[in-house]
């Protein structure tokens, strides 16, 4: 194989993204942690009760995934302490997303937080 500047370029580029960035550790320790949240507001008796929320969250792929899962989260947590609590909670989980999830994505002010 000739080796050109372009090619050389490329492979150096190739070997560069191949390692993990500083950004790609802090979102997955992120994510793990994001993930045992979730897990711990759920609870004994919410996983009993909605198993499959439980496992979608263990075995969410990435921090987008994670943040789709509020909603799954929050109906979970609504139907063992009723929605004022799970409010409560889901807000500290959602506060973790930040500087994670892209800006699209970040949760709205909300009339009913008031």
């Amino acid at each position: 194989m000739r080796w050109t500047p372009s090619n050389w370029i490329t492979g150096v580029q190739s070997l560069l993204t191949a390692l993990p960035s500083e950004h790609q550790e802090r979102d997955a320790a992120a994510q793990e942690s994001i993930r045992q949240a979730m897990l711990d507001c759920l609870g004994e008796p919410a996983v009993a009760a909605h198993p499959v929320v439980a496992l979608r969250v263990a075995h969410a792929n990435d921090l987008q995934d994670l943040w789709y899962l509020r909603g799954d989260l929050m109906a979970a947590l609504a139907s063992q302490h009723g929605e004022a609590v799970a409010r409560r909670k889901l807000g500290q989980i959602s506060d973790m997303f930040k500087g994670h999830v892209p800006k699209g994505l970040a949760s709205r002010p909300s009339p009913l937080d008031s």
